[in-house]
Order: structure tokens, then C-alpha cells, then sequence
């Protein structure tokens, strides 16, 4: 009765995402699609609760829904003088977007079906189990091999870097 229970909640959070991820991308205004991103965001979280991973989904709701989502918020704010209407594009850019997506779409499917899956239960079926936090913890801030402490400091520069550029974008109005 759990497999079936996990199987209609992954279900359920699937078609929250996709809903929500295809109403971010079509939506006209930006602080909407922003919202829509957020629901994204919380029901990728959503998808690691129902996996076990209790501390990937704490980080995914902090970092990036309560992080860089209010980030992305500030931008826009700071950036469109207009308010947060989108203007439409034109038909070559559209026709270039869907193309684009089409070939995305075309490449993901025929990668995935040349590609071998091993089925493993996942741990929310098979048992409650889950990675002790100084095994991440060493992994997030070590230096040897498969450890992301360089990525994590790139990626802080980076953040920083945005940041500066907005306000330097919004200072010079």
C-alpha cells in the first residue's frame, strides 16, 4: 500500500511541476513567473521529501526558493522601468524558441532511450535510511576528489557578482 501511495504523490507533485514550470515560462508577467517558479522549486522539494533526503529538500526550499528566487525578484524589480509587463516578441524569435525546444526535447528523449537504466528501489519503499550529515557535510566543504568546495566558492562569486550588477544597473536610473 506505500509503493502505491509514494507512486500517486510523485504523480501528483510531477504534474504540479510541469504545470507550474509551463505556466512560468508562458506567463506575461514577471513577477507571475516568478511566483511559478517558486511552486517549481517547492515541489522539486517535495520530490526529495518523498525520496528521503530530508536535508537536499531543506537546502532546495532555503537556497533557492528563500535565496535566489528573492534575488531573481529584486532583479526585476530593480531592472524594468516599465513595471513587470513582459513586451511580446517577435515570430522569428518564437519560431527559434520552439525549434530549440523541439531539438531539446528530441535529444533528451533519444538519450534516454539508448541509455540502460538500472531499476533500485527507491529508499522511500525500500527503507528509512539516509546519508549521515557529516558525510555531506565533508563532501560540500572538502578539497580532494568528488568534494565541492571549489564549485560552492564559484558559485558565491557569482552570486556576488549579480548582485553588484543589479545595483550598479540600478544606480545608474
Amino acid at each position: 500500500m506505500g509503493s502505491v501511495a509514494n507512486l500517486i504523490v510523485f504523480y501528483i507533485l510531477g504534474a504540479f511541476i510541469t504545470v507550474s514550470s509551463i505556466l512560468a515560462v508562458t506567463s506575461k508577467r514577471m513577477l507571475r513567473a516568478a511566483t511559478y517558479l517558486l511552486f517549481v522549486l517547492i515541489g522539486t522539494a517535495g520530490l526529495y521529501l518523498l525520496l528521503n533526503y530530508h536535508f537536499l529538500a531543506a537546502v532546495q526550499l532555503s537556497v533557492y526558493a528563500g535565496g535566489i528566487l528573492i534575488l531573481f525578484i529584486f532583479a526585476i524589480l530593480l531592472t524594468t522601468p516599465k513595471g513587470d509587463h513582459v513586451e511580446p516578441g517577435d515570430k522569428r524569435r518564437i519560431a527559434t524558441g520552439i525549434v530549440t525546444a523541439l531539438a531539446g526535447v528530441i535529444i533528451t528523449t533519444l538519450v534516454t532511450l539508448k541509455h540502460h537504466f538500472l531499476y533500485v528501489q527507491p529508499a522511500a519503499i525500500v527503507g528509512d535510511h539516509e546519508i549521515n550529515m557529516k558525510i555531506i557535510g565533508s563532501a560540500l566543504m572538502g578539497t580532494e576528489k568528488y568534494q565541492y568546495l571549489l564549485p560552492f566558492e564559484a558559485l558565491s562569486i557569482l552570486l556576488l557578482a549579480s548582485v553588484i550588477g543589479g545595483i550598479l544597473i540600478a544606480r545608474k536610473r
